[in-house]
């Protein structure tokens, strides 16, 4: 059984996206285990709570400085022991130290087809701001492995979304999240959880599903 960490800021559509497709079967051989959020007002940990998912705050804010929080963070994911970490809207950089410890077990959703409208202040609405700015006819999402850059560790799956031309940042929002983020990161999840994802030399390899 994958034991699964989800992080998370906001809302946590995304997480409750998960938990919906453990509890419907599409995520098979994986449970979550805790809901960790810098903010203790996140909507994410009332869903958790809902599941009886034991929800933890953990926020730079209350460190003196980005050091001590960074080994907090790091010890607290060594403590909960998780399989895989998923980054699922979670507004703080993973440190470094995070990142090695749970080398290749740490998976982030991000709102745009990587390497498109990414990296350092492309987060949340502003994301889906730069592709209309942009003037691009197709957006989505990716779900990639997470290293120590800011978007950058290898992509395991992207799902294509359509940019209509009366779309406004929310609307692209919604429908980016409802046609590709809700639908990526259950399949990831259980891909990984049935043993369907490696990576090899940097790259990611995934085995189809074996027919019956």
């Amino acid at each position: 059984m994958l034991k699964v960490v989800v992080c998370v800021s906001g809302g946590g559509t995304n997480l409750q996206a998960v938990l919906d497709a453990i509890d419907d079967g599409r995520i098979t051989n994986a449970q979550v285990t805790a809901v960790v959020s810098n903010n203790a007002g996140a909507m994410a940990l009332e869903r958790a709570k809902k599941h009886g998912i034991p929800a933890i705050v953990l926020s730079p804010r209350d460190y003196p400085d980005r050091s001590s929080f960074n080994g907090a963070f790091t010890r607290k994911m060594l403590e909960l022991n998780p399989d895989l970490i998923v980054l699922a809207g979670f507004l703080v950089k993973v440190p470094a130290e995070t990142v090695a410890a749970f080398d290749n077990r740490i998976v982030n959703i991000h709102p745009s087809l990587i390497p498109s409208f990414c990296g350092v202040g492309c987060y949340g609405l502003k994301v889906h701001e730069k592709a209309l700015e942009r003037g691009v006819k197709i957006t989505g999402a990716t779900v990639h492995f997470v290293n120590e850059g800011m978007d950058e560790g290898p992509v395991i799956a992207q799902k294509a979304v359509e940019v209509r031309q009366d779309d406004t940042p929310e609307t692209l929002q919604r429908r980016v999240m409802e046609q590709a983020e809700w639908v990526l990161l259950p399949q990831v999840i259980d891909d990984i959880a049935n043993n369907r994802i490696f990576v090899e030399n940097g790259k990611v390899r995934k085995e189809e599903k074996e027919k019956i």
